[in-house]
């Protein structure tokens, strides 16, 4: 964050009583809540989602409205750049730990559940079961006992790879647009914000493509099995927090174009990098693994 008023910031700033924690507490219990009837058959369950997340976005909108002007009014000193920098680092920590129970249940399936199946018991209940993970051995995806459909697993041509490169290029052209900004150059970084904006929403528009692919193409869904479940909550978690980080993303470059920032001052910028270059490792990990094996 950073105080352009050239005023001199508090030792340590101590807001107000705020009721945005409280209320984005309850957006989210609406959205968990009703993403939990909707996964179960509740058609109401999707409408209960969708207005717990305008309402959580409302919050945040307020939010970070009021960060943004105690910010700008130069209340924020070197302390609480330092507290902003160990909860960035904490936040994405946990999204590590977010991302790495999903990796470990995929693991977990291909390594030891799958070949499970394959053993001696089953073998006489189930003689035309494959115990091998779709993606090995192709057409391996039926259910002998007929429960789940056929489906055709997801390749890395074209549209992940195309993926891949649009989300390694928004890397680039934000550390450009951060050394711009470090070198004062604000219409420069502008320029490579706005790019690495128009990346990330190219991905996400490709992500669903792919999805409508999966789905009328392939018959791949979210119920076709362990396959179809990793799948689509791997890469939909992914795509989500592409959404996210591409909104932070948005909003600094607004932010840069209303003057805010200095070459000095700019952890708003910074942490949403982190957290943007954090997304791009994400994806190479699911690209190799999802993906290709």
């Amino acid at each position: 964050m950073t105080p352009t008023t050239g005023g001199t910031a508090p030792y340590y700033f101590v807001p107000h009583p705020s009721r945005h924690p409280s209320f984005a507490a309850l957006g989210l219990l609406f959205v968990i809540f009703g993403a939990a009837q909707w996964i179960n058959g509740a058609d109401w369950g999707k409408w209960l989602v969708l207005a717990g997340m305008l309402w959580l976005f409302g919050v945040l909108f307020q939010w970070f409205r009021d960060a943004i002007r105690e910010s700008e009014g130069g209340q924020y000193g070197r302390k609480i750049d330092l507290s902003f920098r160990w909860s960035m680092s904490w936040f994405i920590f946990s999204e590590v730990m977010f991302f790495g129970a999903f990796f470990t249940a995929l693991w977990w399936m291909r390594s030891h559940s799958v070949p499970a199946l394959g053993g001696l018991d089953n073998a006489l209940l189930w003689p035309d079961f494959k115990a091998v993970w779709p993606s090995v051995a192709p057409g391996a995806t039926a259910s002998p006992a007929g429960i789940i459909d056929p489906f055709q697993t997801m390749g890395p041509l074209w549209l992940p790879t195309i993926n891949t490169a649009l989300l390694l290029s928004s890397g680039v052209t934000l550390t450009i647009a951060h050394h711009a900004l470090i070198a004062n150059k604000r219409a420069k970084t502008i320029l490579w914000m706005w790019i690495t904006v128009i990346l990330g929403a190219a991905f996400i528009c490709v992500q669903g493509y792919e999805y409508f692919h999966a789905y009328t193409d392939l018959n791949l869904k979210l119920s076709s099995g362990a396959y179809g479940s990793t799948f689509f909550m791997l890469t939909g978690f992914h795509g989500f927090h592409v959404i996210v980080g591409m909104l932070m993303l948005l909003f600094i470059t607004l932010r840069l174009m209303a003057g805010h920032f200095t070459p000095q001052r700019h952890f708003g910028f910074e942490g949403a990098a982190w957290y943007w270059h954090f997304v791009d490792v994400v994806w190479l990990g699911l690209y190799t693994l999802v993906y290709w094996t």
